[in-house]
């Protein structure tokens, strides 16, 4: 076993113990008020970006930093294998510096982008777009492709088929997140809003997935034409007010593999896929218990999310 797969391994287990759990999430969910939550975050693993006094908008968006600073950690420690894994999973921040760009770009405040360092992958020419036009073109010439339009809706939509396509190449268990994730996805814009899926921006999708998803009149109806490794996300969703429970089920699933890969003995690929895995879903489910400690759900949602 190369040296590097060793210390990249005990790094990511290492990493990996820097989260709240979902009893430390719970504690942050009924603490009384966003002020105590977002006091009691500052001095948990995620202290390094949250902030005493922090809005929940910023208090969510610095989660989102901390996560990604241990991202970034993990992805240094690696061999260049499991560097380029970590990267692939990361590809979120990117889709969020670009969201975030294109509202920017309509006229809306824009949040200081995360800074991705070598997760990057074309962040460095795309910081600098001054149009959504531009933004396109980039995008492109890029690893992400031509998200098939220049609107905010076209450009996320197509990033986001475009990662899960990258994700899915990364490992066996990897393949099921992205598939169930953008199935999901998929069945939240068919379904959901009710907006016809432009082709161009929905191929990576439909490479993965096949095109029966695209064509089918219902939700069961789609989950039916899925991969069979894939039908876990849209199980037992009949309507799109299913939708929200049966993403926190991905997420249960994503961190219950995370969980089993960090467990294993060997030394390799598992551990910091294992490793971005629990730590991504332990901010979400973070994120959630501010939502709640804010007063935006009861915690009997959260209980039943988390």
């Amino acid at each position: 076993m190369a040296t590097g797969w060793v210390a990249g391994s005990v790094r990511a287990r290492a990493l990996a113990r820097r989260r709240l759990g979902r009893a430390g999430a719970r504690a942050i969910a009924t603490s009384g008020s966003l002020a105590h939550a977002v006091e009691a975050l500052a001095a948990s693993p995620y202290g390094r970006d949250v902030r005493a006094g922090s809005s929940l908008t910023d208090a969510q968006r610095a989660l989102g930093a901390a996560l990604l600073w241990h991202l970034r950690v993990l992805a240094g420690w690696q061999p260049v294998e499991g560097s380029q894994a970590v990267r692939a999973l990361a590809g979120w921040f990117e889709i969020a510096n670009v969201d975030d760009l294109l509202r920017a770009l309509s006229g809306v405040g824009r949040p200081e982008p995360y800074r991705l360092g070598r997760v990057s992958v074309a962040w460095s020419r795309l910081a600098g777009a001054t149009s959504a036009e531009q933004v396109q073109r980039v995008l492109t010439t890029s690893a992400w492709g031509d998200p098939g339009g220049e609107t905010p809706w076209q450009v996320g939509l197509g990033m986001r088929c475009a990662w899960a396509e990258r994700v899915a190449e990364v490992s066996d268990a990897t393949w099921r997140w992205a598939a169930g994730g953008v199935a999901l996805l998929l069945a939240r814009e068919r379904f959901g809003s009710g907006r016809p899926l432009p082709e161009r921006a929905v191929a990576p999708a439909a490479r993965l997935l096949g095109p029966g998803i695209l064509a089918a009149a219902s939700i069961p109806e789609a989950a039916a034409r899925l991969p069979v490794a894939a039908r876990y996300a849209l199980a037992d969703v009949t309507s799109p007010e299913d939708l929200w429970a049966a993403e926190a089920r991905w997420w249960a699933r994503v961190e219950r593999d995370g969980f089993g890969m960090l467990r294993g003995p060997r030394f390799g690929l598992d551990a910091p896929v294992g490793a971005v895995a629990v730590l991504a879903a332990d901010a979400w489910r973070v994120a959630g218990a501010l939502e709640v400690a804010a007063g935006g759900d009861p915690v009997e949602v959260f209980d039943a999310l988390a």
